[in-house]
């Protein structure tokens, strides 16, 4: 019935998959775990390793990291179920029924997305406060926001997809770093019309980063997002469309100009504790205006 598929990269998933082998020993339904490591470092391998010991949960290490899509693909080759159930490794249950509220939902919708959620409570390690803030107020959505943009909305941290569904899309290789492998999963889905059931069924996220990492993986995001649109997948994103009327009015020097004598205070406001999106969205524009080429 279900295959509940995992990609590890420097975290400690054994708490999430011990609550998940529980919730799964309590279900009428075949279900499989399977957790891959991507690449890790040793220590991070050193902790999951206990996970070879749990019954029913396959435990498995690549020696190169594969990348965020072609590790996902991978582990839906081996699924042995009809339904993939994929999660992102710092992802943290919430409700003791996480299981049982996908169940509800099979076999009759063929893709379910169950959201993401934030703390309430900013971390106290303000290193971690532009990531928190930036998750809480732009990525974790209620099911009726998430539903009034269904294929928009859909991120790939907590999905329930058929297996031969999954397989006629499949996640593009051809971004190996970090971001848009979910906005162009949702783009083909678009494409084809496939529903997105989406429910109030969240995972929280756990895996906060530090400004710096989080900064860096918004660059690699965002050469991605140029990498595509010069290759014909150009895709639906606040940043592309800003970007993209800033360069139809012919205006790109002069904003780049802009935002560069600006830029100390950008940096000043999205490493402090009074973060403002617009401000981490306007040094979003600037590095794509840039070419992404690092600015400090």
């Amino acid at each position: 019935m279900l295959s509940i598929l995992i990609p590890i990269y420097n975290f400690n998933v054994v708490e999430l998959v011990t609550e998940l082998h529980r919730q799964a020993a309590a279900l009428d339904v075949p279900v499989e775990i399977t957790a891959c490591d991507d690449g890790s470092d040793e220590e991070w391998k050193v902790l999951n390793r206990r996970l070879k010991d749990v019954p029913g949960v396959r435990y498995r290490e690549l020696g190169k990291n594969k990348g965020r899509a072609a590790i996902r693909n991978y582990l839906a080759r081996r699924a042995n179920h009809d339904f993939l159930l994929f999660l992102d490794c710092d992802s943290g249950l919430v409700k003791e029924d996480f299981l049982a509220t996908y169940l509800q939902y099979l076999p009759k919708h063929p893709l379910v997305y169950g959201g993401r959620i934030y703390r309430e409570e900013p971390p106290q390690n303000a290193d971690l406060y532009l990531h928190w803030y930036y998750g809480r107020y732009r990525e974790q959505m209620d099911v009726a926001t998430r539903s009034a943009r269904p294929w928009h909305s859909f991120m790939t941290n907590n999905f329930v997809i058929r297996k031969d569904l999954f397989f006629s899309i499949l996640f593009d290789e051809s971004l190996t770093q970090y971001g848009h492998e979910d906005t162009l999963f949702g783009m083909e889905l678009a494409r084809r019309q496939v529903p997105v059931l989406h429910i109030n069924n969240p995972v929280e996220h756990l895996g906060l980063e530090p400004t710096e990492v989080f900064l860096r993986k918004t660059d690699q995001a965002i050469e991605n997002l140029l990498f595509l649109r010069k290759t014909g997948r150009r895709v639906d994103t606040r940043l592309l469309n800003s970007l993209e009327m800033v360069e139809r009015m012919k205006m790109s020097g002069m904003v780049r100009s802009i935002l560069s004598y600006i830029l100390p205070l950008i940096k000043k406001n999205i490493y402090g504790k009074k973060v403002r999106l617009k401000a981490f969205d306007l040094y979003k524009l600037y590095r794509a205006l840039s070419g992404v080429e690092r600015s400090w």
